[in-house]
């Protein structure tokens, strides 16, 4: 699918999972009402609309079987796999939920037939970069998830992979907004805001990175300029690029921006778009602590 050649799916794909089906049922609407205008064809003049409307009916048509198609896999995928709950749990986790009741979850998950291991193992690794301070916690998750999908040493690994990738000491920003009471208030402001969805309540680091360039606060000492004099003005024309790569979550975010921001335009690039397995997958290969994702 493009953007470019089909237009419900450029009006669709930074939605989330829930609009897309509302969004599906109403183009089948559409298509069920042109369906039955163009079983009433009882003179001339109706004959002659048909054939003029034919191909944008024929083009309609195509585009609902192939995105009811897409969204009946999506759907059969996301049920058979838990996958609105990890997601939810994901968003827990990134945004500092209940510790206590995550840990429950995540046995429950674990323990599920229905979860499929890598979900599993993406749950712990997230929750040790979350807390990892909490060393015990994240033993017992790590465990939990070893034993729970019989996963082999060489695939564990990756733990020690992200925590000399990802850990605290090493970040030179505050990816979760925990270390200075501003931060910490604007994050909960974000999280009662967005209460009304639990699925879209993290917000990627990018987003505030650029509240900081509309505002001029970006640190210089982490963001250096080029030029003999700081500028001043808003800018006009960003470019973002991100060596490493970007995520989806990025790209809707700075689509949200560009649609929100009257004036600027946003450009977001990287050396590739990553998913979880191939940011993992590139991780496990840069550091020196080898291991297998293959689950």
């Amino acid at each position: 699918m493009s953007p470019e050649q089909d237009e419900f799916y450029r009006a669709n794909m930074y939605l989330n999972f829930g609009d897309i089906g509302t969004n599906i049922k109403d183009l089948m609407e559409q298509y069920q009402e042109k369906s039955v205008s163009r079983q009433q064809i009882e003179s001339i003049s109706d004959m002659k609309k048909f054939v003029e409307n034919f191909p944008e009916f024929r083009k309609l048509s195509g585009t609902v079987s192939k995105h009811v198609a897409v969204i009946s896999e999506m759907s059969r995928i996301v049920r058979e796999h838990q996958l609105m709950e990890v997601s939810e749990t994901e968003q827990d986790i990134a945004t500092q939920g209940e510790k206590r009741v995550i840990l429950d979850t995540l046995d429950r998950l674990c323990d599920s037939p229905k979860t499929r291991a890598e979900d599993c193992l993406r749950l712990g690794l997230l929750f040790s970069i979350r807390y990892e301070k909490d060393t015990g916690d994240v033993e017992r998750v790590r465990n939990r998830v070893a034993a729970s999908k019989s996963l082999k040493d060489d695939q564990m690994a990756v733990f020690k992979s992200i925590s000399g990738y990802t850990s605290r000491a090493l970040r030179s920003v505050d990816l979760f907004e925990d270390r200075n009471p501003l931060a910490i208030t604007k994050r909960f402001l974000r999280g009662v805001k967005d209460v009304e969805n639990v699925y879209t309540r993290h917000k990627p680091l990018l987003s505030d990175l650029l509240d900081q360039v509309f505002k001029g606060k970006l640190k210089e000492s982490v963001f250096p300029f080029i030029g003999p004099t700081k500028p001043t003005d808003r800018p006009q024309d960003i470019i973002v690029f991100v060596v490493g790569g970007v995520t989806y979550e990025e790209a809707m975010a700075v689509a949200m921006l560009n649609k929100a921001t009257p004036g600027v335009r946003i450009v977001l690039g990287g050396t590739t778009v990553h998913n979880s397995h191939s940011f993992l997958e590139e991780v496990c290969a840069t550091m020196t602590y080898s291991g297998s994702l293959s689950v």
